[in-house]
């Protein structure tokens, strides 16, 4: 146990310790004189990215450009590239793992971890025009936020690099110049600036600017430096006296105030998780705890604070260590003269080594709490970084198990597989120093996206397979990534890497090929894209791509062979709008299902396109069909009679007498129509032949009317009908009741009786009742409301239907109800 507990170092009642993750490589230790340079690390375990910094150069050649290096945590180099944009104010990574970095005006770019440029986006005209001068990069509540100062001394805010919206934040009374210090708080989901403007102290956000009140022990005259936990929840404060407040980050709780006998501002100061402040001057590193205990280390080169959620890493030229409190579940285990369970498990499975029976006395020790020993051994190996004491954890786990018969092996086995992705990322060559807690706050997936990021594919792979991820998820997710990384490679022929990729893809379910088709094509490979997109078993994804590049009608095949319709259409209309019309209707002539949806779209979208369809495909009956209906369409007279001509010709071209006679005949009822408007000044055109005639007989334009219905042959008895209902609507009875009496009614007199009724005229029916058939008089009695006479009429007439039907009429009489069931004894007594 003393070898474990040996560097830890007591802060008041807890211990920290300190472990060497990596000695840096080679590569790293050539260059990085940290004093020189601008360093940005990702947190997670991820890259540091050095450009020399121009500011600390005495000798700088004028026009050098400078160089961006990016190194895994362990310092093997990943990329580097030659930054040949503007002046570099500040650098910094995203939640994704990309380098950021900010101009001073005002734009940032972005890049990938092999120095490939993704793109920039810009701060604002503001800090265009005024410069950056201070920024701070910070993860939000919706993503990787951007804050700046300009050099007008305000302050602009992106929550989300994504979206690339800055926002600016209320101006701070009186500040013309930059504050002494500033930090991000992003609270409940909200963003705020605390900023110190020399002893005094603002919190920022877009809606207002607030005084924060401070009160120290000892006078303060700034505070010259900041730093937010890693959680946003406490904050600390160092002056320009020495003093170091630590507190919570909305002032309200102070936990001590700690003189460091120090006037020279840290050259960082950062938080040690959440249990300590640390402070980095030249040669020394000062962890404060909130109760004014603190451990002073001494440095022998320049080196970085990056801080995590768990404790703070420390980057210097020749090492990478991590700083942190020793976990509760480790201190009880391993601090001298422990008695936890967890402790007196691990003392037993030892003496189980060595075959000594004092296991047996250490085991009945812990007997009542050998469930809660054992969940602390498996917790305390996944907090430990050197796989030799997490067998020595996880053997002790395993020995307290075997005397527990209802304990399941799920979280045993879970910390085995976790403990074993850990130490395959810490690797040297892979160099991602995760914790355990880390990896559980950055979850699994993410943790293989940043392989997959790092090319690690491979490995991503492995890990996929063994934790039994889904293939969706995992190995199919994996060998897509890697085959868009294959298609970028230039110097390799199109046939082979599309051969390399269909035979490490082809047995891995849900691949994309289209995704990989796409890299292609943006990177220029056509042929290759093309190539892919043969694989490709899902049309709906093939199609689009093909589009994209302009290969509409191989688009169009596939989408046909699909038998999806939207498809089809989706195609058509491109072609549509990026093809010359003529060449569009031709390429349609020999796909008769694409040709047909298309004809199908243009009846109910675009009629006008119909003509030209038909036309390319000499179809002369549709072409005719279609300027009839455009015929009825239009307003103008020689329009309309332009457009019944042209129907005329194709319907005889088409062999079809019917329909070029009817046309004919349509043709010559729109020039009487025009006469009668010339002549009458009624509008007529457009109307059919019926509405034509009774528009004539309700003007009492009655001989002309009949001229209409011997030019065009209108049948006397819907004549009869028309003119009947003309004369009513207008009401002519004078002129109804000569008609009725010109000659002998081929319909009948019904139709008199009922448009009588049909305008509640009772008086005009009666005069046409008597001519009424016999056998509809009772209904005709039953529409004008005469029940008495069509009762009597259907006694008459010795009828029990009609007097039903005269009796449902009149169900609100009763007395006439009672007379129709007389009625009907009668005639049943007669049968």
């Amino acid at each position: 146990m003393a070898h474990v507990s040996g560097d830890w170092n007591p802060l008041g009642e807890v211990f920290y310790r300190k472990l060497e993750l990596y000695s840096m490589d080679r590569s790293w230790q050539e260059i990085a004189e940290l004093k020189k340079f601008k360093v940005a690390a990702a947190p997670y375990g991820g890259p540091i990215a050095l450009v020399r910094d121009e500011s600390k150069m005495t000798h700088v050649r004028g026009g050098t450009r400078p160089t961006i290096y990016i190194y895994t945590s362990s310092g093997r180099e990943i990329s580097q590239f030659r930054w040949d944009s503007g002046k570099l104010l500040h650098m910094g990574w995203s939640s994704s793992e990309d380098l950021l970095c900010v101009q001073e005006d005002g734009t940032a770019l972005v890049y990938d971890i092999f120095g490939s440029f993704k793109r920039n986006f810009s701060l604002g005209q503001e800090a265009r025009d005024t410069k950056v001068v201070e920024c701070k990069i910070f993860q939000g509540y919706v993503g990787t936020g951007l804050a700046i100062l300009t050099g007008s001394y305000r302050f602009f805010v992106i929550n989300n690099i994504d979206e690339g919206h800055s926002r600016k934040m209320v101006e701070v009374p009186g500040l013309d110049c930059p504050p002494s210090s500033w930090g991000i708080i992003c609270r409940d989901r909200h963003t705020q600036i605390l900023l110190a403007k020399e002893k005094q102290l603002f919190l920022v956000d877009y809606t207002d600017a607030h005084e924060q009140a401070l009160e120290t022990r000892s006078p303060v005259n700034a505070f010259i430096e900041m730093a937010v936990s890693f959680d946003n929840r406490l904050l600390a404060l160092f002056a320009d006296t020495g003093l170091l407040w630590i507190g919570s980050s909305d002032l309200q709780k102070v936990y001590c105030e700690f003189d460091t006998k120090s006037q020279v501002r840290p050259k960082q100061l950062a938080w040690c998780g959440t249990g300590a402040v640390v402070g980095y001057w030249e040669n020394l590193l000062l962890v404060i705890g909130p109760h004014k205990d603190w451990i002073k280390f001494n440095m022998d080169s320049d080196a970085y604070l990056i801080p995590e959620v768990d404790g703070v890493r420390i980057v210097d030229t020749f090492t990478h260590e991590l700083l942190q409190r020793v976990p509760v579940v480790v201190e009880e285990i391993f601090k001298i003269g422990s008695m936890a369970p967890g402790a007196m498990l691990f003392e037993a499975s030892k003496e189980f080594q060595k075959e000594s029976q004092r296991a047996d006395e250490y085991i009945r020790m812990v007997k009542d709490q050998l469930p809660l020993a054992v969940d602390q051994a498996i917790e305390a190996a996944g907090c430990e970084y050197e796989p030799a004491t997490q067998r020595m954890l996880l053997r002790a786990a395993s020995f307290g198990k075997c005397f527990l018969t209802n304990m399941g092996p799920e979280k045993f086995v879970n910390m085995c597989k976790l403990l074993r992705v850990l130490n395959s990322v810490r690797e040297y060559h892979v160099g991602m120093p995760l914790s355990y807690e880390q990896l559980k706050r950055l979850t699994l997936p993410v943790l293989i996206d940043r392989l997959i990021l790092r090319r690690q594919w491979c490995l991503a792979m492995h890990i996929s397979r063994f934790l039994k991820l889904p293939e969706a998820d995992g190995e199919s997710r994996i060998l897509g990534h890697w085959a868009c990384y294959k298609v970028l490679q230039k110097h390799i022929a199109d046939e082979k890497i599309a051969q390399d990729i269909k035979s490490k893809l082809d047995t891995a379910p849900g691949i994309a090929y289209s995704e990989i088709a796409k890299k292609a094509s943006e990177c220029g490979r056509t042929q290759l894209a093309v190539r892919l997109l043969e694989y490709e078993p899902r049309a709906a994804e093939q199609v689009p791509l093909l589009m994209t590049m302009r290969d509409q009608k191989v688009a169009l095949t596939k989408a046909i062979e699909s038998g999806d319709t939207d498809l089809v259409y989706l195609v058509l209309l491109q072609m549509q709008e990026t093809m010359p019309m003529g060449d569009f209707l031709m390429s349609l002539r020999n796909q008769p299902m694409a040709q047909s949806l298309f004809m199908q779209f243009c009846r109910e979208q675009k009629p006008s396109l119909l003509s030209d369809l038909y036309y390319q495909n000499d179809d002369f009956q549709e072409m005719a069909n279609c300027q009839v209906a455009e015929s009825f369409k239009m307003t103008e007279f020689q329009h309309k009679a332009d457009k019944l001509n042209g129907a005329h010709d194709n319907y005889t071209k088409a062999r079809n007498e019917f329909a070029a006679k009817a046309t004919e005949e349509q043709n010559r009822l729109l020039g009487y129509q025009r006469r009668l408007e010339e002549q009458y000044k009624v509008a007529f055109i457009g109307k059919s032949l019926h509405n034509t005639m009774h528009e004539l007989v309700s003007k009492n334009m009655g001989k002309l009317a009949e001229q209409l219905r011997k030019e065009f042959k209108v049948p006397d008895k819907r004549f009869w009908w028309l003119k009947i209902d003309a004369l009513a609507n207008s009401g002519d009875w004078i002129e109804l009741e000569k008609f009725a009496k010109s000659k002998k009614s081929p319909i009948g007199y019904e139709p008199f009786v009922e448009v009588c009724m049909n305008h509640h005229n009772k008086y005009e029916a009666n005069k046409y009742i008597g001519r009424v058939a016999a056998e509809n008089k009772v209904k005709m009695y039953i529409k004008m409301g005469s029940m008495e006479e069509a009762a009597d009429l259907a006694f008459q007439q010795r009828s029990e239907e009609d007097l039903n039907q005269v009796m449902r009429h009149c169900l609100g009489n009763r007395a006439l109800t009672a007379k129709i069931q007389s009625m009907k004894s009668q005639l049943a007594a007669k049968k």
